[in-house]
């Protein structure tokens, strides 16, 4: 167990931070509560053979980086030869509304090249982090430039092996990004006061001003995300070398749980389990854990720890006492309570999926896109359907009955009311 000693309060009740958006848009990375799960009802119960109605098909660079939808517009990144894009897309028919370039192609020779961070929206503004470490502050309606921020030159960032992929976390008037700390490269220090480097910064989202930093750890490839547990607010970040909680108003560090694995890459982001426990996936193992308060501070338990389910990049999701995801290329369902496996199948590669009205709805690597039931029973597959035609590791988006996919070449809008 591990224990803060200065933190004091009771957990009773924890909700995770919701920017402004329509109800049925999905604002930012893993949807509207950053959990994977949308609140939308009536969706179709079953598909036909070919599979939903395709809206519109519309060709994109290269990248990861997943789809945010708000007011009828949807915002993802991607590169071309000449350069890194932020792009606005018009969500009914596919159309480009607007693009801004935020730096040079990126190019990675094992995992892909382009942006892999996702877009967050809040209100008039959204905000995008390049591949390179570059962030920026864009007016939604026309994508021009309200602010920039280059991680790397202000926090001595090392460009991580695989690219910046974290996604910006808004926390009330704050932007919360990991940054990630240098872990001693000399020729930065020279350069760079070591006060500054950090692994998480806090900066006011208007102007981009930093407000605080904290943490030397190394840079994980997760994104960060943030809840309140009684009058207590957590800011959770998972780094290659800890799940650390932090004060969102000042980065005091709340808590640490030490986590090593023989990879050192934390791409997962971390799942909270109402009220108070944590599930973590990186490398070989997952794990469980329970804050649990103290007189004097509070203890951070281990639940469970196996390697039942091993996020190599999906995240998983939980819902209704489970939790549902990749294990490498298996798609699982495992209790959150013990860790035990439910059940297991094959056919989707290391895809990722979401929930939404009481199913799962899969995205294979190789395009096929499935339904089946969100239930521990057993996998309860009612349809598997071929929509994209290139590799697929961009999770879905869900906004008003629409789906929007992504591989490495276009995205496709995908209607899942049957209307």
């Amino acid at each position: 167990m591990f224990q803060h000693r200065s933190l004091r309060f009771i957990f009773c009740a924890a909700l995770l931070y919701i920017p402004s958006a329509q109800a049925a848009d999905w604002p930012q990375w893993l949807g509207p509560q950053r959990n994977g799960i949308s609140a939308e009802t009536g969706l179709l119960k079953s598909w036909p053979e070919t599979g939903p109605k395709i809206l519109w098909r519309t060709p994109l660079g290269n990248g990861f980086s997943a789809l945010s939808i708000a007011d009828g517009h949807a915002y993802t990144m991607y590169a071309d030869s000449t350069g890194e894009f932020a792009v606005c897309l018009n969500a009914a028919s596919g159309d480009e509304v607007w693009r801004f370039r935020t730096g040079s192609y990126y190019k990675e020779d094992q995992g892909g090249d382009g942006p892999r961070s996702t877009p967050t929206i809040e209100n008039d503004r959204v905000y995008v982090l390049g591949a390179q470490g570059k962030l920026f502050a864009l007016n939604i309606a026309d994508g021009k430039k309200i602010w920039e921020k280059d991680l790397s030159a202000e926090f001595g960032s090392e460009i991580p092996k695989w690219g910046f992929s974290t996604s910006p976390l808004i926390e009330g008037e704050l932007l919360l990004v990991e940054t990630g700390g240098v872990n001693g490269n000399m020729l930065v220090d020279m350069v760079i006061d070591r006060e500054t480097k950090a692994t998480a910064v806090a900066l006011e989202k208007a102007t981009g001003n930093t407000v605080w930093t904290a943490l030397d750890d190394k840079m994980s490839y997760s994104s960060p995300i943030a809840f309140t547990v009684n009058t207590m607010r957590q800011a959770v970040f998972f780094t290659a070398y800890s799940l650390v909680g932090l004060a969102p108003e000042n980065g005091e560090i709340s808590w640490r749980f030490p986590w090593k694995t023989r990879w050192d890459v934390s791409a997962a982001t971390p799942v909270l389990i109402p009220p108070d426990k944590i599930f973590i996936s990186a490398g070989d193992q997952s794990a469980v854990i329970h804050l649990k308060a103290q007189r004097d501070g509070v203890v951070v338990e281990e639940i469970w720890k196996n390697s039942e389910m091993k996020n190599h990049f999906g995240t998983s999701i939980y819902y209704q006492g489970h939790l549902y995801g990749f294990d490498q290329s298996i798609l699982k369902c495992i209790d959150a309570a013990t860790g035990t496996e439910q059940w297991k199948t094959r056919g989707y590669g290391k895809g990722s999926l979401i929930i939404a009205d009481g199913r799962l709805i899969i995205l294979g690597e190789q395009g096929n896109l499935g339904l089946a039931e969100a239930t521990p029973e057993a996998f309860r597959e009612q349809a598997n359907v071929p929509v994209m035609n290139g590799r697929c590791w961009t999770i879905p988006a869900l906004a008003n009955g629409k789906l929007y996919l992504r591989d490495e070449r276009e995205v496709v809008s995908l209607d899942l009311q049957g209307s």
